[in-house]
Parts: C-alpha cells; structure tokens; sequence
C-alpha cells in the first residue's frame, strides 16, 4: 500500500516561549539602500537582517567565488597543486585580459602562471583572464567549467542559483540569490581556511603591476578579512564580505547599489550594527530532545529528534520578541530509520521572521515493526488520508 505523503509542522515542544531579556525597549531596526541584502552570523546561523534575499540578481564577478572554491576542492581532493601551472590561452587574454577593459590580472598572452598566483589574481584583482585561465585548466572550456559550477552549486544547496560562466560576464541566465551566496561564503570560510586567506591580501603585484584588492571593507578597521565585490550594468554595485569582532563571524551580501561609495558605507554600515546590536542566546544544548517524528510501519509510533550540536539565537539586545518554533518533515516517516539519519528541519522565527532553520537528526534508530504494527498504521493513515480529503473539500 502506498501512502501519500504530507509535510508535517509541529511547535517544537518547549520551545514558544517569550525570551526574557533585560531592558523595555527594543532594538532599533536598520535600512539599507541595498535592493537585495542578507546579513548572517557565521557560527549560529541567525539571519540579523535579509531584504529580497531569494529575489534573482546578476552576481557580476562576485560569481568568481564559485569559481575559487571548485578550485579550491580541487586541490582539497588531489587533483591540482598550488604549483600547477596552467597556460593563458589566447581567450583568456583577449576576452579577459587588458584588451578587454575589464578587470584583469594582465597575464601575457602563452605565458604559463602557477594556480596560486591565478587564484591571487582571481580574489584580489578579480582578473577575468584568471577566472578563465583557471577553468580552461580545470575543465577544459569554460562551458565545461560552468557545468561544474551548477553542479557545485546543487551540492551546497545553493538553490536558486544558476552559472553560466566563470568571471561574471553580463547573461541573462546567469543569476543568484543573496542568500544562496551567503551560504557559498559560509562554505568557503568553514572549508577551507587555508585559501581563505587569499581573499585578506591587500594587494598583488603581476607583469609589474601592483594592484589593491578591490574590497573596500579591507581598509575599515572593522574586522574584514574577504571575500568579493562585483559591479557590472545589469547588477549594479554589489559586494559579498566578511567580518571578525571579538570572536564573532558576520556575513554579509548586498547588491543592486548605484554606486562603488553607497556598496562601501553600507558594507560598513550593515556589518557595524550586526556586531552591535545582536547578543546570543542558547536554545538548545548538545544532544538535548528537541521533539518528535511520527513513524510509519515501524517498532515505535515516534522517533526522537536531535539537532546536529548545540543551537544558538541571536536576538536583538533589549528585545522582547516572541521566539517560537517549529519542526518540519515530511512524513509520517517510514521505517525503517538509522540513527543520526536526518530526516526533519527546525524553524526558528522571532515574531513573524524566519531566522534559524537546523536540521535534524533520528536519536536512535528504529527497526520495522511487527505486521500487527505495519497494518494497524496503515489503517491509522488511511483514515488520515480520508479525513484530510473531506476537510480540503470545505
């Protein structure tokens, strides 16, 4: 008997409840000129502000950190060394080198440069001879190299976004979403820390010519140590960065600016209230219940549900928003099921704003059940499935 499925949501139990923080008043909420925005805190996950964040927009070369991280994992899994070298093509330089009037690392035409120094010229003079130099190297072509990217792009959850070419060039198919390149620069920064550090250099010299990164959060004395800024016709000004306070890991993404000024103070602007205005709160501990699944033909009718470590909120500092909570899975689940498998979500809203969602995991594992227990759960469904129909009815 197959059974249909339906998408449960569940307060998580314990979990609505008004937080009790000091002060009577809230804190102040922040605009910003940016179209598209989202402003993350890297360890919790906490979303401190988001505006358009699921709305499409071109990324201009802010696309060139898709294209460092296939590197990256390249090297990662053996397959390139920092040392490879790989050869300028004549496309390379003449769509992405001085010819071009783009941004360029002015690699010479035929020459041979060092991933290394590619990646420098990718991250810090976001050189679209790089880019390309890059995945020609990686893939042979850069249509090659752009299957590669959505297919990356699949696997990091970045859901909405679509890559049509390694440097950022103006196409209308090409576009992303601020939050999914939030969750690109999370992966870069948590993966790997060794290359993120290219991202911090605050200039690169090559054909003689020194070039200052082109990140303007570099200079603030805010923290900044990356990522990439991008501005093309179809974008406007746009800027994917982050920044370190006090142990404390911001994200940020903005887009659709008019101008390089207006990306620089609302970077600072937006990076500075995060740090400022936000305090953490614990949720739950490590290994703590969170609630339960319900379970289909299985030795148990629920399955117990963990998050995958401790969960923390930000909230506003003097707040007294309503935090509430939800767990989210698509059941009832069938047996049977591992432990540690992950098989529901929890939502985590501040008034009527999403801004945790974790996964989470079976505590145990749960065995199928006997046939007295698979058929009396399929008489149970049923009647759901049954009652569900009269009720869409009305």
């Amino acid at each position: 008997m197959v059974l249909p499925k339906f998408v449960f949501q569940f307060a998580a139990a314990g979990l609505v409840f008004l937080l009790a923080l000091a002060g009577n008043t809230s804190a102040q909420p922040i605009q910003t000129l940016a179209p598209y925005a989202i402003l993350i805190d890297a360890d919790t996950h906490t979303i401190l502000l988001e505006k358009d964040a699921d709305g499409l927009m071109a990324p201009a070369s802010t696309a060139k950190l898709m294209t460092a991280e296939i590197v990256f994992q390249q090297i990662a899994a053996g397959h390139l060394k920092l040392t490879d070298e790989f050869v300028i093509s004549e496309n390379a330089w003449r769509t992405g080198g001085s010819l071009s009037h783009g941004s360029s690392m002015f690699a010479v035409l035929n020459s041979r440069v060092s991933v290394e120094n590619l990646i420098r010229g990718l991250v810090i003079a976001s050189g679209n001879d790089a880019a390309i130099a890059l995945a020609e190297g990686v893939a042979g072509s850069e249509g090659a190299f752009s299957t590669l990217m959505n297919q990356r792009a699949s696997e990091l959850g970045m859901e909405h976004s679509v890559f049509t070419n390694p440097w950022g060039r103006g196409d209308p198919e090409q576009r992303v979403t601020a939050r999914d390149m939030a969750r690109l620069a999370g992966h870069v920064i948590a993966t790997y820390p060794d290359f993120y550090k290219y991202f911090g250099e605050k200039d690169f010299t090559w054909n003689k010519i020194k070039q200052a990164n082109r990140n303007p959060l570099l200079t603030m004395d805010i923290g900044a140590d990356g990522l990439k800024t991008g501005d093309i016709k179809e974008s406007g000004f746009g800027l994917v960065g982050s920044a370190v306070q006090n142990g404390q890991r911001l994200i940020l993404v903005i887009n659709g600016l008019k101008t390089a000024k207006d990306r620089a103070d609302e970077g600072r602007k937006l990076l500075q209230w995060g740090f400022r205005a936000f305090e953490a709160k614990s949720i739950f501990n490590a290994g703590d219940v969170v609630g339960s699944a319900k379970m289909f033909g299985g030795a148990r009718s629920e399955v117990p549900l963990v998050a995958l470590g401790p969960v923390k909120l930000l909230v506003p500092r003097g707040s007294s928003d309503r935090i509430s909570a939800r767990i989210i899975y698509t059941g009832p689940v069938a047996a049977p099921v591992e432990q540690g498998a992950i098989i529901a979500r929890l939502q985590v809203m501040r008034g009527t704003q999403q801004v945790l969602e974790v996964p989470l995991k079976a505590e145990q594992s749960v065995a199928v059940g006997t046939f007295t227990q698979r058929a009396l759960d399929a008489g149970w469904e049923w009647g759901a499935v049954m009652v569900r129909k009269v009720f869409s009815r009305k």
